[in-house]
Parts: structure tokens; C-alpha cells; sequence
């Protein structure tokens, strides 16, 4: 029997008990930055210690072309709120320690599936 892909989609997740995705959105101020080639180093450098000291998935997301903002969203996964909630703050007072950018907001939404 041949499925598609959105009914695979709902037998596979039929099957999960209870997850956990924790989503987090930063907004960042580049304080001096004068090119956009300067804003990706900084941009880089942040996702890639993000992404050696957690278990999480990283992007720039928005505020691209802008020289002195950067947005930067993490997830992940895992099948216990608290934990979730645990890494999502860990990872912002990580890029706070970084000292490479302002963090001027942040968002983290949890959700239990």
C-alpha cells in the first residue's frame, strides 16, 4: 500500500507519545559594525559556538541586509518542558557571554505535541 507523504506524516507522528519543540527568536544590535561583511563574521561566529555547546538548530532569520541588527532563532527538541525551557535560557545567557552583540529582545515559545 502506497501512502502519501502527508498521511506517512500523521502515522509516523501517531506514533510519539509526547514532544517538546522550544522555539526561541533573538533580536541583536551590532553595536559598530560598518559592512555586511563584518555582520555575517559576527553572525557566523555566534550560530557556530550555539551549535558546539548545544543540541540545537540554528539560523539567521531575519534583519539580513541590515548592518547593526541581526536575528537569530534556535529550536529544540526534546520530551520534557522543563528541559526544553532549561536549554532555551542556557543558550540566550550563552550568546549574552559572547559579548559580541546586544541582545535586545528575546522570545522563546514551547510546545507540547
Amino acid at each position: 500500500m502506497v501512502r502519501s507523504s502527508a498521511s506517512a506524516a500523521v502515522f509516523f507522528l501517531s506514533g510519539i507519545k509526547h514532544m517538546v519543540v522550544g522555539l526561541c527568536l533573538i533580536s541583536l544590535r551590532l553595536h559598530g559594525n560598518a559592512s555586511l561583511k563584518g555582520k555575517r563574521r559576527i553572525v557566523k561566529s555566534i550560530k557556530e559556538r550555539v551549535r558546539s555547546s548545544f543540541n540545537v538548530s540554528v539560523a539567521e532569520v531575519a534583519e539580513l541586509d541590515t548592518l547593526q541588527r541581526a536575528e537569530i532563532g534556535f529550536a529544540a527538541v526534546g520530551n520534557e518542558r522543563a528541559f526544553i525551557n532549561s536549554v532555551m535560557d542556557k543558550v540566550i545567557l550563552k550568546i549574552e557571554g559572547f559579548n559580541m552583540a546586544e541582545i535586545i529582545e528575546s522570545r522563546i515559545e514551547i510546545m507540547n505535541i
